[in-house]
């Protein structure tokens, strides 16, 4: 059977010499439709075309730099052509004078026999599925990229952008349309819920000049189809849409397959949602030994809505390679401070943790106008060395910022970072000048900042703040004169008020700061070691006691404080510095760390400090529940970046049970965290005067507005959210919501799938709360709703539930 593709391409692209090109494949977003490969119809299991990109210059010499993606000028266009080898695509063109070409695929091979279930099935379909950020031209100005075409039947867009050794560029931008003669799209919810009973349409497309009738059957595993099998007509040129019935009974992923008789079938899933309140269960450690761990799990919970997951972090040099790679990412004082200070001390920690690096690339990471002579490629599992230069440099615009007119407890948060790169000579003078203001805020007791309504408590953790900022400028004669000086002074301030010191995070901050010695240093380390808590798997932390503050004055969080219990009982025989450890691994995050910037900033240090062992090449870790091996799954060392997230059903967790979760062979610089997670049943509960109520449509009909009635009665001069869970396909009239926003009945409204969230102003002393909004079904059924909940914003603990209702949609 053969089957076209059309192209047509327009060029502006000037003669270069020597190219270095960028290459993009976008979907068409407007064509919202699924897509096959030739390769992918014919049954093989990873297709390939071969674009070829020529007549982009004759001159031999190139050099391996990035791709300019800037627009191009206007230039002489000589002629391009794009061509996709063994018979899957090819097109050229000229400027002006655009063409379409048609490839025929004679040389269809495998698979796609008679019969309707060896019909290959079409199951990718990615919006983008090609970025090539550098590609280099060979000596004539060819290059060729490798590419697997999706599955989706659209038009896809190329941009090629590129530019020579001397600075020339240009671009240019096909497309190409990938089509079937006939067939089947289900058109598919984002998502149902457990107990939804619905009507999915099925279109059928036929693109030929004669009538077809084949039969069609669509197919649910774990679900029930009413009416899945039929046979369909199809006019010529035209469509056709069916309709089956899918009742969905459990939570998970759902695959639908649909197949029009042995010319096409498309795979494509949607989550089923649970419709009971989520309760999770959570542990964490590190799999230096295996680790048996109690948890209760919810006797109530709903079917096929227990699960499992445990997250396997990597050691010291994983997490300082996330770090790395999100270090752009933070833009407030104590994160710029704390990005400033990571990227400055790269270099150190990473030869200090074994990572085999040239010494070039680690001195560019610091050393502004260095430039690496070779990109270092992905697969290596290196630091991306450029990308680091590009979050130094926004991270030192923002410090630059902040820097203006700072106070005392900013210029403190950034002077360590700024100094951590002595090479770079604007961050030096800024960090010199912040560390001057730094000292220069010492009082005659040997505080450091202070003011009105401040405690003690906060003065003390302060001063230490201040001595490490001071201290971290004792790089010349006169930093190291003024460090000294301070420091003196300040150690004389915590000796003095040592009798003040009445919890372990004050304990803590004063050890980390480097200002105590001696009987004052054993004194503290003991206070320090007697306010660690355990938790139930072994893990230990440090809690933050009621009324403490930081600098800034706000409550430091368990991770902050548990790694400056680390950072001061580092070197302490009798102290479980490695179970405090175990417990900041097993509260990092990838992307957001462990939360602010002081908290990554003393995290980092204390993980970087305990686990510098490397790993083995390859880790197998093991979830047991009573014995019985749940999941597994292999960590590798190479992905460093990773983590490593093993999931799996988990019926009958019910009630308590032992899980042991182990690592072959045991490793200190793993730590993991475990959740057992379940849905049970919702029950309509009030709580300190919230109460709400949730009327909706008795009959709704497919594509008529409907309303939703929300009633509420709340305390006076409390901000309120109100979240309301729609069924599936069922979609908000934002403009009565605008309407609502316009009355002033609420400030503002967002709408997802499956919900909408109103926030309310503070309502007067016996003000109740109405509102009515239209939504509009867009799937016939009966359909589960989410619950409801209103909660005041201030206070999250106080909040009112109201149970899903079900919507019968005609």
């Amino acid at each position: 059977m053969n089957r076209s593709f059309f192209a047509g391409v327009g060029c502006s692209l000037a003669s270069l010499v020597g190219l270095v090109m960028f290459v993009a494949l976008f979907g068409d977003n407007v064509r919202r439709l699924f897509g096959s490969s030739a390769d992918a119809l014919a049954g093989a299991s990873a297709p390939q075309a071969s674009k070829s990109l020529r007549s982009f210059g004759e001159n031999s010499e190139y050099d391996e730099v990035q791709a300019v993606m800037a627009p191009p000028p206007v230039m002489a266009a000589p002629q391009v052509e794009m061509e996709v080898e063994g018979g899957m695509l090819g097109f050229s063109s000229a400027l002006r004078n655009s063409r379409s070409v048609v490839v025929r695929d004679d040389a269809r091979k495998g698979g796609g026999g008679a019969g309707e279930d060896a019909t290959p099935s079409r199951a990718w379909f990615p919006e983008t599925f090609l970025f090539e950020p550098l590609v280099v031209t060979d000596a004539s100005g060819a290059a060729t990229v490798p590419v697997r075409v999706p599955d989706r039947l659209t038009q896809w867009r190329v941009l090629a952008l590129a530019h020579s050794r001397s600075g020339a560029q240009s671009g240019t931008v096909t497309s190409f349309t990938g089509t079937l003669p006939t067939y089947v799209d289900p058109v598919l919810p984002a998502f149902l819920r457990a107990g939804d009973a619905v009507r999915m349409p099925v279109q059928v497309m036929n693109t030929t000049d004669a009538a077809v009738e084949a039969p069609l059957k669509v197919e649910v595993p774990g679900a029930l189809v009413e009416g899945g099998s039929r046979t369909v007509r199809v006019p010529a040129r035209g469509s056709v849409v069916e309709y089956v019935t899918v009742r969905v009974s459990t939570p998970g992923q759902v695959a639908v397959r649909a197949a029009l008789g042995a010319t096409d079938a498309v795979v494509r899933d949607f989550p089923v949602w649970s419709t009971g309140r989520p309760v999770v269960e959570t542990r964490g450690g590190t799999l230096a030994a295996p680790r048996s761990l109690s948890l209760t799990g919810a006797v109530d919970a709903q079917p096929g809505s227990e699960r499992v997951r445990v997250r396997v972090f990597p050691g010291g040099l994983g997490v300082l390679r996330s770090e790395l790679l999100n270090a752009s990412a933070r833009e407030d004082a104590a994160g710029v401070g704390y990005s400033l200070l990571l990227t400055g001390r790269a270099p150190e920690l990473l030869t200090a943790l074994g990572e085999t690096r040239s010494a070039e690339a680690l001195k560019a990471l610091s050393t502004p106008g260095q430039r690496l002579k070779a990109p270092v490629p992905p697969e290596s599992g290196e630091v991306d060395v450029e990308s680091v230069r590009a979050g130094l440099m926004r991270a030192t615009q923002r410090a630059l910022r902040w820097s203006r007119a700072p106070d005392v407890a900013t210029a403190a948060l950034l002077a360590e970072g700024a100094l951590a790169h002595p090479d770079n000579p604007v961050l030096a003078r800024l960090g010199e000048r912040l560390a001057a203001q730094v000292a220069a805020a010492q009082l005659p007791d040997g505080t450091c900042q202070g003011g009105n309504g401040w405690t003690l408590q906060r003065l003390l953790v302060a001063t230490a703040d201040c001595t490490r900022a001071v201290n971290a400028a004792a790089v010349t004669p006169e930093g190291k004169r003024r460090a000294a000086f301070f420091t003196a002074r300040a150690s004389g301030a915590l000796e003095r008020n040592r009798a003040h010191v009445k919890d372990g995070y004050t304990a803590a901050a004063l050890l980390a700061s480097g200002a105590v010695t001696g009987s004052l240093r054993d004194s503290l380390r003991e206070q320090v070691r007697d306010a660690v808590q355990r938790r139930d798997e072994g893990a230990a932390f440090l809690p933050v006691e009621e009324g403490v503050v930081d600098a800034a004055g706000g409550t430091p969080t368990e991770a902050e404080a548990t790694a400056l219990a680390v950072l001061a009982l580092e070197g302490d025989a009798k102290a479980p510095v490695a179970d405090l450890g175990a417990a900041l691994l097993a509260s990092y995050e990838p992307v957001t760390g462990w939360g602010n910037g002081r908290a990554n900033r003393l995290a980092l240090q204390a993980v970087v400090a305990l686990f510098r062992e490397p790993l083995p090449a390859q880790v197998r870790v093991v979830l047991e529940r009573d014995g019985q091996v749940i999941t597994e799954g292999t960590f590798d060392a190479k992905a460093l970046r990773e983590v490593l997230s093993l999931e799996a059903a988990a019926p009958g967790s019910g009630g308590a049970h032992t899980w042991t979760v182990r690592a072959e062979p045991a490793v200190p610089g793993l730590g993991f965290a475990l959740a057992l997670s379940a849905a049970v049943p919702w029950t309509q509960q009030a709580q300190a005067g919230l109460e709400l109520s949730v009327q909706v449509p008795s009959d709704a009909k497919v594509g008529q507005p409907s309303e939703v009635t929300l009633q509420a009665s709340t305390p006076s001069g409390l901000p309120l959210v109100i979240r309301h869970g729609l069924p599936a396909g069922v979609q908000v009239d934002t403009a009565s919501l605008e309407a609502l926003v316009r009355e002033g009945k609420v400030a503002s409204w967002q709408s997802e799938d499956g919900a909408v969230t109103l926030r309310l102003h503070p309502r007067g002393p016996g003000e109740p709360f109405q509102a009515r909004f239209r939504v509009i079904p867009t799937l016939a059924g009966t359909l589960q709703g989410g619950a409801s909940s209103l909660m005041a914003l201030s206070r999250p603990d106080l909040v009112s539930y109201v149970p899903p209702a079900t919507w019968a949609v005609r």
